[in-house]
């Protein structure tokens, strides 16, 4: 419940009550399911919701669950931001805008596929300086 209540945009208040009736039925039911008895990550959790489509039944639950999924993910992006922009951020880039230190600093974040872009004009021309369809 307590993770739940961050998520308030994804948890109605009417969201919430009900997130609380079904987590104790929910936790009632794996707890006599043998099947989640060796259950030890979240992501097999998932896996086992999904397989035995207590999914469908629990259906907050399993909202909630896919959130605890995608956090360790969105903090991790969140927090490689924050190093670039340590950076990528320069005194004389203050004066620039937000706008340019926000492009520098998707090519810093995005380093790996920056590198596969090509300066190579000639690529986007045929002969004679035609551009290519």
């Amino acid at each position: 419940m307590t993770l739940a209540k961050l998520y308030h945009d994804d948890f109605t208040n009417d969201d919430m009550r009900d997130l609380s009736h079904e987590l104790r039925l929910y936790i009632a039911d794996v707890r006599s399911d043998n099947r989640f008895s060796n259950i030890n990550t979240t992501d097999e959790l998932s896996q086992k919701m999904v397989e035995t489509k207590k999914y469908l039944l629990y259906k907050l639950v399993y909202r909630l669950l896919k959130l605890a999924l995608v956090f360790p993910v969105a903090t991790a992006t969140v927090e490689r931001c924050f190093s670039g922009i340590k950076i990528v951020k320069t005194s004389l880039s203050n004066h620039m805008g937000d706008q340019h230190l926000s492009h520098r600093l998707n090519c810093y974040i995005e380093k790996v596929e920056m590198k596969k872009v090509s300066n190579d004009c000639g690529s986007l021309f045929h002969d004679h300086g035609r551009k290519r369809a």
